[in-house]
């Protein structure tokens, strides 16, 4: 009985625990207990990190960002924080009215250098790519035959001229025989027709004679125009011929050399008008790229016809090329200057912006706030706008860090040149901004100086530093979208 009973005890389950919530609290607890301090530890680290350790604080040179409401002082945290920006002030100045355009160079004239006569080259007498003048001996044709084709001629004049000698000393004698009535008045008549008929025969003899001597000259090939000489077509040793299609060399005249470029017809009349006035136009040769300057020369003339393609006019342009900067065929960019206005008000082109109203300008006011203006842009000159609108010389537009500005935003002046702004030259290893009575202090006697560049480590300082201003106002704006999507920043 005791047996059967402890046999039906062991087959029996042992008992399950008194219930599954409380076993997973019991193994998730520690968890959560370790999530939580992890939790807190990162945020108190968050909040309490040094101020040099991102990027992202730096701020004006000032650090007098206003806080807005709900931004937890942030700085650049909208329209109404400081921002730093570049600024120069309204001048009066000269500002030339002038049309860019493509030009292409053109030699003033170009000649091929034939052979005239047929013979063997004997001798080149230039280098390529010379300067020769007009009548400057180029090459040399073998003249043999041509001086014995002018010894022939002068044979035959010879010859004839003393057959016209004896005809015209028996014309003086049949006169004299005629006066006595010893000879028929026929026979002085004969003679007479004889002196005539030689006197043709010498002529033609005379001809006969230039014509082989110009022949003979042409053997000594001459540069018929000034100018650079090309490369040469032939080789000593061949025959040339007049009919040979590349002849011997050609030249093209580059001292002074011209230029065709378009304009638009709009310009013909002013083109026109100060042509007509005998004033001269200046036209500047550049490089494609813009940067260097080529020569600068004057216009010489206008096409006589508006090409209705386009609507444009050709204009022709002449440049004295002493340095021979400019080449036939060679493609540059024009600037004619049509135009001078005379003491315009005038603004860096940086600074006139486009909007909603049209054209203006950002001024800062005396209280280190901005205010736009509304302008009509003008001609454009080296980075100069001449403008109209209510603007005066000496106030000060904004050219640098516009992009964040609204109307009546608070500003702080930081120099146009990254190199000449305060604090670019602060020695490396820049030390966290102190805090407590002594800061006041700090500031006042390194006053030069941005406290919000004590915030960058050496390597961002040198970083921003070699940045241009385009680069450095994204910089800023990535850094503080940055600071936007970090919750609790």
């Amino acid at each position: 009985m005791n047996n059967s009973t402890e046999r039906k005890d062991s087959l029996q389950p042992p008992p399950r625990a008194s219930s599954t919530g409380q076993e997973l609290f019991r193994r998730v607890t520690p968890w959560v207990f370790g999530l939580l301090v992890l939790g807190g530890g990162a945020i108190w680290w968050w909040q309490a990190r040094p101020a040099d350790s991102t990027v992202a604080d730096a701020a004006p040179a000032s650090g007098r960002a206003e806080a807005l409401p709900g931004t937890g002082g942030r700085r650049f945290a909208g329209a109404k924080a400081v921002q730093p920006v570049s600024v120069q002030s309204v001048r009066r100045q000269d500002i030339r009215v002038s049309v860019n355009a493509i030009g292409s160079i053109t030699a003033l004239n170009t000649a091929v250098v034939h052979a005239q006569v047929s013979g063997v080259l004997q001798r080149l007498s230039f280098k390529e790519g010379q300067q020769v003048r007009a009548g400057q001996s180029l090459a040399q044709i073998d003249p043999r035959a041509l001086q014995a084709a002018l010894s022939q001629a002068e044979g035959t004049l010879a010859r004839d001229k003393a057959q016209l000698d004896n005809a015209l000393i028996d014309l003086d004698r049949y006169r004299g025989l005629l006066a006595k009535d010893a000879i028929p008045k026929q026979q002085l008549d004969t003679q007479e027709a004889l002196v005539r008929q030689l006197e043709g025969t010498v002529k033609a003899d005379q001809g006969a004679v230039d014509s082989a001597r110009v022949q003979l000259s042409y053997t000594r090939v001459t540069a018929p125009i000034s100018g650079r000489v090309g490369l040469k077509q032939v080789d000593l040793g061949n025959v040339v011929q007049p009919g040979d299609a590349n002849g011997i060399v050609s030249i093209t005249q580059t001292q002074p050399i011209s230029m065709l470029f378009a304009v638009p017809a709009a310009h013909v009349p002013l083109i026109t008008a100060r042509l007509r006035a005998g004033a001269s136009i200046p036209v500047e040769a550049w490089e494609r790229g813009g940067k260097r300057q080529l020569a600068v020369g004057r216009v010489d003339t206008i096409d006589n016809a508006i090409d209705p393609s386009t609507d444009t006019i050709k204009v022709k342009a002449v440049f004295a090329n002493r340095d021979e900067a400019l080449f036939p065929n060679q493609a540059v960019s024009v600037t004619l200057q049509l135009n001078v206005l005379n003491d315009a008000i005038a603004v860096p082109q940086a600074a006139v912006l486009r909007g909603a109203q049209g054209f203006y300008v950002y001024i800062v006011n005396a209280d280190n706030t901005v205010s736009t203006r509304v302008v009509t842009p003008g001609a454009v000159d080296e980075g100069w706008m001449a403008v109209e609108g209510p603007l005066r010389p000496d106030e000060k537009v904004v050219i640098d860090g516009t992009d964040r500005l609204r109307e009546g935003a608070k500003v702080e002046l930081i120099s146009a040149d990254p190199k000449q702004r305060a604090g670019a030259n602060a020695p490396a290893g820049g030390s966290r901004q102190r805090r407590g009575p002594d800061a006041s202090a700090e500031a006042a006697s390194a006053s030069e100086r941005p406290r919000w560049m004590d915030r960058l480590s050496p390597e961002q300082a040198e970083k921003l530093k070699a940045m241009s201003a385009e680069e450095r106002r994204d910089w800023f704006r990535a850094q503080q979208e940055t600071r936007d999507s970090t919750p609790g920043r």
